[in-house]
Parts: C-alpha cells; structure tokens; sequence
C-alpha cells in the first residue's frame, strides 16, 4: 500500500538519492532542525498537493511526523528560512542523477528514440515587482496590470514517460531563446550527449544560431515551421499542394496524411546541407483535422515518416504533461516565498517532486498485470494513509 513512508524508502533506496536528502546543499549557518526533514517535507508537501508553507506546517501538526517519514514538526518561516538559503545547483543534480537513473533502469526501454522538449511559460503572479526575475504584465493599452516570472522549461519526452527536470528563467532583457540555450548547454554538459537522440520545440526556436547550437551538443532537432521562415515555407506550400500525401497511415481512430520531403534549401545562414520538412494532416473520429508544417535535420534513411511524426507531436508533452500538470496540480504557479533563490527552488523542487511521483506511480507500482494509478488515485491513496496509526517503534 502506498504511503509516504513507503514512498520515502523508494525515493532511497531505488531513485539513490539518501545522498541528496541528507546534504541537499543547505547554506543555514547554524541549522536546527535537520535539512533533511525540511526537504522531505517540501517534497511530500508536493506529492500531497499542499502548496503553501503553512499548510505542511499544519498537515504534520495534525498527522504527525512518523507518518510523513519525518523525525520533528517545524514552522512555516523554518521553511521559509531554510529553502531561501538552499543551493540550487545541488537540486539541479539531484534532478539530473534521477534522469539517469531511469535511463539505466530501462524506464525508457519501450521507445526508440529519446526526446527532450523546450518551451517557455509563465508563473507567479504578483501585483508588485518582488524581485530582477519579475516582468510587467501590459494590457492592450500597455499599461502594467501585474508581473509575473518567465521560465524555460525542458523534459524528457517521446518515452511515455514525460520528465521535465530543470528550468531557467529569464528577467527583463533576456531572452526565451537565450535561456534555452544556457538550459540545453546546462542539461547535456552534465547528462552527455548520448542520453537523448533529438530535440523537439515550438517554431521559435527555429533560428540558425540555436540550431546549431543543439547540433553542436549532438543532438538532431524537430522544429515546427512557421511563418517566421516565410521563404521554407512558401517552398513547402507550392510543392506539397500540388502533390498527393507521400504516406498515409492509421495511427489509433486517427486516419494521417504526411507529405515528406529531404531537399529543401536552407536559408543563408543555416548551415545545413538540405532541409527535411514533414507536413501533416490528422484526421479525428469526430470531423476535426489537425494539420502542421515541421522541419528537421533527421535523414529519411534513419527515420520513417511515420516515426518523426510521433516525435513531432512528443512536443505537445512539455504542454500537456509538463505545464499543466505542474501547475494544476502540484503549486508551479504559486509562490510560497517571493525571494529569488526561493522562487528557484520552487521550481525546482516542484520538478523533482513530479518526476518522483511518476516514476514510483508509473514505473515501481506497476509490476505485474495490475492497471496503473492515475496520479489522482495515489494523491487520495497518500491521503487516507496519513489517518492510519502506526505501529510502535521497538527499535
């Protein structure tokens, strides 16, 4: 039966990171209550969907610590106080190490390929700029109705297990595509480039320089295609309307038209031999049709139409399974403590927490032919956990 001490011993014993819980990178010069128990808690707190401070204050005042897996109750400026002073780069790894340790314990074994996805978006809405990461919210009229911090987000995808693990932000003057790049030179410095096989984003990442930036890691790239490349574009539209689809495929219900083509000229300041495009048209049960335009470095000789279509639409997980998840269910979007470094470790540990439930939901709880808990069931199962006594302990 699931229960956070049962989740705790997971996170030990099979993700390796007693490591990390114990020296999480705490910079209190002179702790009282163990880092350990602080972290946890944020962690759990998570799991459980409490978002605020306070209200983990609050859930081990009334369940009591055993039951958590925690040794002492605390206050909610203890916690303030603790992840204000807590080392992001400590985290950060702790995120990578679990990345690579699903890799070598065949998380991913059902795909081929290994995808990373990054996309941008926003959270932690203020009414007053709190700290550099804060950027105005305009109206139609550009007056400042609000500030929020904008971020770049980048997961494993195309696995059917959607991971994201780590964030950049960026503040007034900078940039989505320039913290993309620190992000992905970040992620595959410490990762290496043989952990992931290609990388999927939206049509703003479309630009040479970040193109080549990704080959550079060693990385292939599926881009959407768009109008901000009004030349490619053109050129795909007068080729492909006047051809029949090159495959027409039956994924699921869903009936797929794609036009594929490996010769298409790159603009002046991509350095790429040709451009391969996939066009496609995805025919629903219901009359809908969704069709887009993507452009790629993958030769058709490696990958099929088919294939790249999947991992074209692996960018929608970043959305699906990454944003919205995070922020409707597990406190992305609040901040429990406008401070910078707090606002980091925020994400960070939101991350980490999503990516623990996953794994021990999707991948430790599900052996044998049972069905897996949706990530509802588990929240509730940990509920009603916490209302069961536990044994004595007689050690």
């Amino acid at each position: 039966m699931p229960t956070p001490r049962a989740l705790l011993r997971f996170v030990v014993d099979h993700l390796g990171l007693q490591r990390y819980l114990a020296k999480p990178g705490d910079g209190r010069p002179q702790p009282v209550i163990a880092a350990r128990v602080l972290l946890w808690a944020m962690l759990v707190g998570r799991i459980l969907r409490e978002i605020s401070f306070y209200g983990m204050e609050q859930i081990v005042q009334v369940a009591g610590c055993r039951v958590l897996g925690l040794e002492r109750s605390f206050s909610n400026d203890t916690l303030s106080y603790f992840v204000e002073r807590l080392d992001p780069a400590t985290t950060r790894a702790a995120l990578l190490e679990v990345m690579r340790h699903a890799k070598r314990g065949k998380a991913f074994q059902d795909c081929r390929f290994i995808g990373l996805a990054l996309d941008g978006t926003g959270a932690g809405r203020s009414q007053q700029s709190h700290c550099a990461w804060c950027r105005p919210i305009r109206d139609a009229k550009h007056k400042v109705i609000g500030y929020h911090h904008k971020l770049v987000t980048i997961s494993v995808v195309g696995t059917g297990l959607t991971l994201p693990f780590d964030v950049e932000p960026y503040g007034p003057g900078d940039s989505e595509i320039a913290a993309a790049e620190r992000l992905l030179m970040r992620a595959l410095g410490s990762l290496g480039s043989r952990f992931s096989d290609y990388l999927v984003g939206d049509g703003a990442y479309a630009g040479a320089p970040f193109l080549h930036a990704a080959n550079r890691l060693g990385l292939r790239v599926i881009v959407r295609l768009k109008e901000n490349l009004p030349l490619l574009l053109q050129a795909v539209q007068q080729r492909f309307q006047q051809q029949a689809p090159t495959h027409v495929y039956r994924d699921g219900e869903d009936r797929v038209e794609i036009w594929d083509a490996d010769d298409f000229d790159p603009w002046e300041s991509l350095q790429w031999k040709t451009v391969r495009v996939i066009c496609y048209r995805q025919h629903k049960p219901n009359g809908q049709m969704v069709e887009a335009a993507w452009l790629t470095d993958f030769p058709l000789r490696q990958v099929g139409s088919l294939s790249l279509y999947h991992m074209a639409k692996s960018r929608w997980e970043i959305e699906n399974q990454g944003f919205n998840d995070a922020k409707n269910r597990y406190g992305f979007e609040h901040t429990c403590h406008h401070e910078q470094n707090s606002v980091l470790l925020n994400y960070l540990l939101t991350l980490l927490a999503l990516t623990i439930e996953r794994l021990y939901r999707i991948r430790f709880l599900h052996r044998g032919t049972h069905t897996v808990h949706s990530a509802e069931q588990l929240c509730r199962i940990l509920w009603v956990s916490l209302s069961r006594p536990l044994l004595p302990d007689t050690s």
